[in-house]
C-alpha cells in the first residue's frame, strides 16, 4: 500500500487502534477515524492532523451505523483500506447488556457493527487499485490457545440465538450468559466474517489478526467496562500479567503489528496473523493456522446470511 492512501479505521480513540492511527498519518495517508461521540471525539482525538476526518457513530446502535454508512457514501472518496479494530469486553458482568435493536452488546458492537460497515462499504473498497481488509480478531477464538482455554471455550453451535427473533444472550441460542464466552464467540465470528468476505472476493487481501494480550495501564480502552464491572479484580489481573508474568505485548508494540498489517503487500485471499507468547516479555509476530471452526467455510456463509439477514430486519422495521 502507497502514501496516500485513505483509510477508516474503528477503534482509533484509545490503545492499538489509537497507536496506529497516529503512525499512519504520520506516514502521509489520509485517515476516516469513527468515534461514538463528539465529547468523546473531543477528548480522545485531539491529536489528528487537518487531512484527518473525524466521523461519529455508535457501533452498539445499528442506525448510527447505518447513518455512518451514507454518510461516508455520499462523500463519494475512494476507499482504500478497511481496517475493523474497534471491540468491547464486560467480562465480570452476570447479566447481558442489550443494545438499541435488542442484540447483546459484545456481538453487536464486536461484530454485526463491523459486518454492516462491511455490507455497505464494500463496493466502495473494492473499486481501489490497492484494497485491503484488516480485521482485529484475538487468540482467543481458538479454544486450544493459551487465552482460550481459560474459561469457557468460543463456539457458535447452530447459530440458533442469531437465528431467532426473540434476543438471545448467547449466538449458540442455548447457553446462559457468559461475558467472557460472549467475548470469544464475537471475536470467533470476526475470523469467519473474514473468511466469508476473502471467499466472495478472492481478488482482496483481507487478514485477521490477535495481537496478544494487550493491557494499557490507562482506565479507558478496551478493558473498561471490565475495570467498571470488577475495578480490584481487575487491577490485580493486570499486575500479575503485565508486570510479574510478563505475558502481555505493549500498546505501542501491538500499534505498530497494525501498522505492518494495513501496509504490507501481502497476498490476496484469507490469512490469519497472530502475535503469540514465546516467552515471558517475548512475542513472535507470525501467520498462523485459525482453528477448526474459524475454517468452516460452510458457517463462515451462514453466520454472514444471518447477520445480514437481522441486520437488515431491524433496520427496515
Amino acid at each position: 500500500m502507497t502514501n496516500g492512501q485513505h483509510l477508516l479505521i474503528t477503534g482509533a480513540s484509545s490503545g492499538i487502534g489509537r497507536v496506529a492511527a497516529q503512525r499512519l498519518e504520520r506516514a502521509g495517508h489520509r485517515l476516516t477515524l469513527i468515534c461514538r461521540s463528539q465529547e468523546r471525539a473531543r477528548e480522545a482525538l485531539d491529536w489528528v492532523a487537518p487531512q484527518t476526518t473525524v466521523l461519529l457513530a455508535d457501533l452498539a446502535d445499528l442506525a448510527s451505523v447505518d447513518q455512518l454508512c451514507s454518510t461516508i457514501q455520499s462523500r463519494a472518496e475512494p476507499l482504500d483500506g478497511l481496517v475493523l479494530n474497534a471491540g468491547l469486553q464486560y467480562a465480570g458482568c452476570k447479566q447481558p447488556r442489550w443494545t438499541p435493536q435488542g442484540f447483546e452488546l459484545t456481538v453487536a458492537v464486536n461484530h454485526l457493527a463491523h459486518q454492516l460497515l462491511l455490507m455497505r462499504l464494500l463496493p466502495m473498497l473494492l473499486q481501489s487499485t490497492s484494497p485491503r481488509l484488516v480485521i482485529t480478531a484475538s487468540e482467543v477464538h481458538n479454544p486450544a490457545s493459551g487465552g482460550g482455554r481459560v474459561g469457557r471455550p468460543a463456539s457458535l453451535g447452530d447459530l440458533s440465538g442469531l437465528n431467532s427473533t426473540t434476543p438471545a444472550p448467547m449466538l449458540d441460542g442455548n447457553s446462559r450468559f457468559d461475558a467472557d464466552k460472549a467475548y470469544k464467540d464475537s471475536k470467533l465470528c470476526n475470523m469467519l466474517m473474514g473468511l466469508h468476505t476473502a471467499n466472495l472476493h478472492p481478488e482482496l487481501p483481507v487478514i485477521s489478526w490477535s495481537p496478544g494480550l494487550v493491557i494499557p495501564r490507562a482506565s479507558g480502552g478496551f478493558f473498561r467496562e471490565s475495570r467498571r464491572a470488577n475495578p480490584l479484580g481487575q487491577a490485580l489481573f493486570g499486575f500479575v500479567a503485565r508486570d510479574l508474568l510478563r505475558i502481555t505485548e505493549s500498546v505501542d508494540n501491538a500499534g505498530e503489528r497494525l501498522v505492518q498489517l494495513v501496509l504490507e503487500h501481502g497476498d490476496c485471499g484469507f490469512r490469519y496473523w497472530s502475535n503469540t507468547l514465546v516467552k515471558p516479555g517475548l512475542h513472535r509476530f507470525e501467520q498462523t493456522e485459525p482453528s477448526a471452526e474459524a475454517s468452516d467455510s460452510l458457517k463462515a456463509a451462514r453466520l454472514w446470511t444471518l447477520s445480514q439477514e437481522r441486520i437488515e430486519s431491524v433496520l427496515n422495521s
